[in-house]
């Protein structure tokens, strides 16, 4: 026998496959043999899947059929023989002493299990603590990973950065996948947080068919723990988030408040006296509110980088005020590797951040608040381009149609270009290359003859059409600006 028995179960019918379960010890006379053959009941008891048979001898036969013998070599099912002496029950006895006993001390190291684990978690040893407490009694490769993708802790298990994404996704299914195909092998999910939606996830590197139910009870025992301690964190977080969002809104009333956000700077280990800068995130092409977890991935980057910061999260951005002492164009670089990140952690979207400048203290954070969040906010509307922008690298024009309608621009740049757009569709020309290759040489005729590697006749009549279609003159000043904005605006999106 290479798997356990799950119980035992007596029957002297010629089919009892209706009625054993799975890995059951078949307990038999042999009576069946007056209906069918020891190669039938055999097939019947391996249909069911049952984990041996035992013959129970008797005055009539005394030993045990050679048939019955060699259909269970055949079968690959385990045989047993039992004296005339020792009756069945005296074997049911037997197990269910085993069973009782076992099941008290699976209860008794369940409740030995769940005062460590209450005990961990209220010494705040965190999730580390728990799966110390889980490995202590089982060797199972274990980690905790959160639903944005961060592995909060480990034990004997070591998951990259796509596996740490595919455990995301399976926590994102409705309902929570219960194992997930990794890399490295078929791992089994216990999920972690409230009833509705899972926060986080208890990882084995095994799958669900490779363990024991004592190791499932622990793993859904200690699954429930992690609960409250993800509970605990996240209601920790949310003080946080508040608190720092309460920053900004003193930090853009200004006045009798300026006392006040030099001292919230101080709670958060940000030190008002010294220099300080804004970055604003978030994500191009998303009008909806501020994505769930962005926050906390960015706090998460500026504490990895070792950068004393507060991070808030606001309903279109999430803005970053951190101590800066470094010159400024360092912290452009910082801000490419925090989109980047960010990227990692969402993928299929476009993050893009604004920085709003350096301010000299606390009492001068208005403005570069300001900036910043104008500067993410004109990133967002962008459909392509650098992900990082300051206030001061964007041009006026793009912070004038900021403060527009986006329908009445969209409205704008659509009416005035599409005259072109069908007449290069219609007649196959290439009219829109060419305005904006005019304008982004600066209306030189030559250097756009050359870029677009055609005579000046040519360009000069291409510029008469443009005029003609949409009745602006490239060589008059406002009809220029006109068809520059319309362009702009559709790069905007």
């Amino acid at each position: 026998m290479d798997e356990p028995l799950v119980w035992v179960h007596n029957t002297e019918l010629p089919d009892p496959s209706r009625y054993v379960r799975e890995r059951e010890l078949v307990l038999t006379n042999g009576l069946w043999a007056r209906q069918v053959t020891p190669t039938e009941f055999v097939a019947n008891v391996r249909r069911a899947r049952a984990g041996g048979i035992v013959f129970g001898l008797r005055s009539e036969a005394p030993r045990t059929p050679q048939e019955l013998v060699k259909a269970c070599e055949e079968a690959g099912l385990p045989l047993l023989e039992i004296s005339v002496e020792v009756p069945f029950t005296a074997i049911s006895h037997a197990v269910s002493a085993l069973y009782t006993e076992q099941r008290q001390q699976a209860v008794l190291g369940m409740v030995r299990r769940g005062d460590a684990l209450a005990t961990a978690i209220s010494r705040g040893a965190g999730a580390s603590g728990v799966l110390r407490v889980l490995t202590r009694d089982h060797d199972l490769p274990l980690a905790v990973v959160d639903r944005m993708g961060r592995l909060l802790a480990a034990a004997g298990a070591e998951l990259d950065d796509e596996e740490l994404l595919i455990v995301a996704a399976g926590l994102a299914r409705r309902p929570p996948a219960l194992e997930l195909r990794l890399h490295k092998c078929l791992a089994a999910l216990y999920p972690v947080g409230a009833v509705s939606e899972a926060d986080a996830a208890l990882i084995c590197l095994r799958p669900l068919s490779a363990l024991t139910p004592i190791e499932r009870e622990a793993l859904e025992q200690a699954a429930k723990f992690l609960s409250l301690e993800v509970a605990k964190q996240q209601a920790v977080q949310a003080i946080e988030l508040r608190f720092a969002s309460e920053l900004l809104e003193m930090v853009l009333s200004g006045g009798r408040r300026a006392a006040e956000v030099a001292e919230r700077l101080r709670t958060f280990g940000v030190d008002p006296a010294g220099p300080l800068a804004v970055c604003a995130v978030a994500f191009a092409d998303e009008d909806g509110p501020t994505l769930h977890g962005l926050a906390e991935v960015v706090g998460e980057f500026f504490a990895d980088e070792g950068v004393p910061s507060v991070v808030a999260g606001g309903t279109q951005d999430v803005v970053a005020v951190l101590t800066w002492r470094q010159p400024e164009h360092g912290l452009a670089r910082l801000a490419e590797r925090l989109v980047k990140s960010v990227d990692g952690r969402f993928p299929g979207r476009r993050p893009v951040a604004g920085l709003g400048g350096i301010a000299a203290h606390s009492a001068e954070l208005r403005q570069p608040l300001v900036h910043a969040r104008e500067a993410c906010r004109v990133l967002r509307r962008s459909r392509g381009g650098p992900s990082v922008r300051s206030f001061a690298e964007l041009g006026t024009h793009r912070l004038l149609l900021g403060l527009v309608d986006p329908g009445t621009l969209r409205g704008f740049s659509s009416d005035l270009l599409a005259p072109v757009r069908e007449h290069d569709a219609r007649r196959g020309s290439d009219l829109e290359k060419t305005l904006r290759t005019f304008l982004d040489h600066d209306g030189h005729w030559a250097a756009t003859a050359a870029a677009l590697h055609v005579h000046v006749n040519t360009l000069r009549n291409r510029l008469a059409k443009i005029t003609e279609l949409t009745g602006r003159d490239v060589g008059r000043t406002e009809d220029r600006v006109d068809l520059f904005l319309a362009l702009t605006i559709d790069a905007m999106g």
